[in-house]
């Protein structure tokens, strides 16, 4: 829907607050991690404001973090399918031209029989990433300029500059171990050059990468190009804010325009930054990553200290009171399964125009009661930019 003719402006603050892979799964009666948490702060404000289930993209479909974060921020992930490569080169601020290719990439460890046996090298430090990076951009293919950069952790970012370059590529993560990386696969006549020059990007990495050790070997994902996508400004009328450490959540909010703000990786260092620009936006994104790292390493107790830990901040992080506030993730990475999954999300929404429900704890069992019932990510704008005010009435 076009909200363009019912949009208004006025003065009041939209806040979001976005555990990454919140949600969760229940682990030997315990409950899922958010329910074993000690939430006081988050549960005073599920009773205060309403709660419900959030699906990310659609029912049964696991969603990764771009097309999970593009429905947070009202577009339909299945209409705007956003290449991971193209959002971690826009979160480091690589200049990404129009007929660039690309890819997300991780530095993995690859037993002798070239299997996969650790896909994040045991998450090396970013200044070991950093170095390896620079080894990788020693390679020249002919036909075409590489360009390997760092982005944090075993993460890095590859673009591929050249003529005529398509981008539907198979990814070559198998995104599990226990088997051989997949081969660089064009799936479209026009990206069959593509393939061949990350088959053979990949083929020198591998000799560079042979003798080092957990980073042997390299994964890659999400081959894109840049689209064109409307602007938070124009889309709502919004000045948009965002505050996250990782490159990757920095990157989809500068393709819808937000105004990224330079922040340190940890949430203290975002909470500063946010009460520092209070004044100049009306729509700030808080992301916090720890929850889904955690559910990725399966370390469920891991996941209920990083979800108390943004309990624990939450009366600093609404000390300038904003009018409308939600907290939900962008998907669920219950520790049971290591992975995303395609369970719907907690999700709390607090103002003063709510209508408050029967839920007295922020939790999935408790939130599957809520009044805001279960709905699809990409509604959650309209609820509230209405509960702040800034839609009007639509028709006679």
């Amino acid at each position: 829907m076009d909200l363009g003719p019912l949009l208004q402006t006025n003065d009041t603050k939209i806040l979001f607050v976005i555990a990454d892979g919140l949600g969760g799964l229940d682990v030997d009666g315990r409950g899922t991690e958010l329910e074993a948490a000690r939430t006081p702060h988050l549960d005073s404000l599920a009773r205060e404001g309403t709660t419900g289930l959030m699906v990310p993209v659609a029912p049964g479909i696991t969603p990764g973090s771009g097309p999970g974060h593009l429905g947070l921020f009202g577009f339909d992930p299945l209409e705007h399918n956003i290449g991971r490569g193209v959002l971690a080169a826009l979160g480091i601020n690589f200049d990404l031209q129009s007929g660039d290719v690309a890819a997300r990439g991780n530095f993995c460890t690859v037993d002798d029989h070239a299997v996969v046996t650790d896909r994040r090298a045991g998450r090396i430090s970013s200044d070991r990433g950093a170095e390896l990076v620079r080894k990788l951009a020693q390679i020249s293919i002919e036909g075409a300029e590489i360009f390997v950069e760092p982005v944090k952790e075993h993460r890095f970012l590859l673009v591929i500059r050249a003529e005529q370059l398509g981008a539907d590529i198979a990814d070559t993560d198998p995104q599990k171990t226990g088997v051989e990386p997949l081969p660089a696969r064009a799936r479209d006549e026009k990206s069959e050059r593509t393939a061949q020059i990350v088959g053979e990007f990949i083929a020198k990495a591998r000799e560079i990468l042979a003798s080092e050790h957990p980073a042997n070997m390299v994964l890659l994902r999400g081959f894109a190009k840049r689209p064109s996508l409307p602007t938070m400004q124009e889309r709502y009328g919004l000045r948009s804010c965002a505050l996250a450490g990782y490159p990757m959540y920095r990157g989809i909010a500068r393709l819808l325009g937000m105004d990224v703000i330079e922040c340190g990786p940890d949430l203290e260092s975002e909470v500063d930054a946010l009460h520092k620009r209070w004044g100049d936006h009306d729509y700030f994104f808080l992301h916090y990553k720890p929850t889904d790292s955690r559910g990725e390493d399966g370390a469920f107790d891991a996941k209920v200290q990083a979800i108390e830990e943004l309990d624990r901040m939450m009366p600093k992080i609404l000390k300038n009171q904003p009018d409308v506030v939600v907290v939900t993730g962008d998907h669920s990475t219950p520790s049971l399964l290591k992975s995303h999954s395609w369970h719907p999300v907690p999700v709390l929404l607090s103002a003063r125009t709510c209508r408050r429900d029967a839920v007295e704890t922020f939790g999935e069992t408790a939130c599957i009661r809520g009044g805001l019932s279960q709905f699809l990510a990409k509604e959650l704008m309209t609820l509230a930019l209405a509960h702040a005010n800034r839609l009007r009435k639509f028709g006679a």
